[in-house]
């Protein structure tokens, strides 16, 4: 007979939720890296006749950026954190001071997602028994593994990405010639925000057009208003 827990692995294997937190900082530190790197570069070449200005706002706008992206990822999750630990602290008390309360309100969950009383009450004083916190943090909180908050992975992930994505058009504003250099930063932009779509897609096992169109669209309109502020204030640098 075949191994139903090799089954369950498998099956297991084949969803992509478990990706979702460290892939979501990822893909929009690329993304942010990426599309505000050759936006920077764009309006700066767009009222620029020498490469210099153009080399250093990119590199001054990559270093910002991978710093921020990574700083405002700790903050922002960290806060997550926090509220995370402050609710399973509530629910410590909770459950010290009105056991019997805490057990009906689990009961109750399990009987809206689908189970008769009497059998959600019954899960619910079984997995009260083995253990009451992880139960009420799970379903009466939703926080898991997989949800929780990880401010230092995010941040990692944010900053790290940030820089993989912004030093593409930095190699863009050093290799290539400066004659037209913003149509040829906006079209290599494009090009590696699709490239990310794609990736991001078929990672997290979405739907890979939608995500190049969203990107298309958005990196299009960005970095054409930036190209657009650098043409209006033009002045030879």
């Amino acid at each position: 007979m075949e191994d139903t827990s090799d089954n369950l692995d498998t099956y297991l294997d084949n969803h992509f939720i478990h990706r979702s937190n460290w892939l979501r900082a990822a893909v929009l530190g690329a993304n942010d890296g990426i599309l505000s790197t050759a936006s920077i570069a764009i309006g700066v070449a767009a009222a620029s006749a020498t490469r210099d200005p153009i080399v250093l706002a990119t590199v001054a706008g990559l270093v910002a950026g991978a710093l921020s992206m990574a700083a405002g990822e700790y903050v922002s999750v960290s806060s997550q954190t926090d509220i995370e630990k402050a609710d399973i602290e509530r629910e410590k008390i909770e459950l010290a001071e009105m056991p019997e309360i805490e057990l009906l309100r689990l009961a109750e969950i399990y009987e809206q997602r689908g189970l008769k009383k009497e059998t959600a009450l019954i899960v619910a004083k079984e997995f009260t028994e083995k253990d009451a916190l992880a139960a009420h943090v799970r379903d009466e909180l939703g926080i898991n593994e997989i949800s929780q908050a990880k401010p230092i992975q995010a941040a990692l992930a944010s900053g790290a990405s940030f820089v993989a994505g912004g030093i593409l058009p930095l190699f863009v504003t050093l290799l290539l010639p400066l004659k037209n250099l913003e149509f040829t930063l906006y079209g290599s932009a494009i090009f590696f925000l699709i490239i990310l779509g794609i990736v991001a897609a078929k990672t997290g096992g979405s739907s890979i057009w939608k995500a190049i169109i969203r990107i298309t669209f958005w990196g299009t309109l960005a970095m054409g208003i930036t190209a657009l502020i650098g043409y209006l204030f033009g002045i030879n640098l």
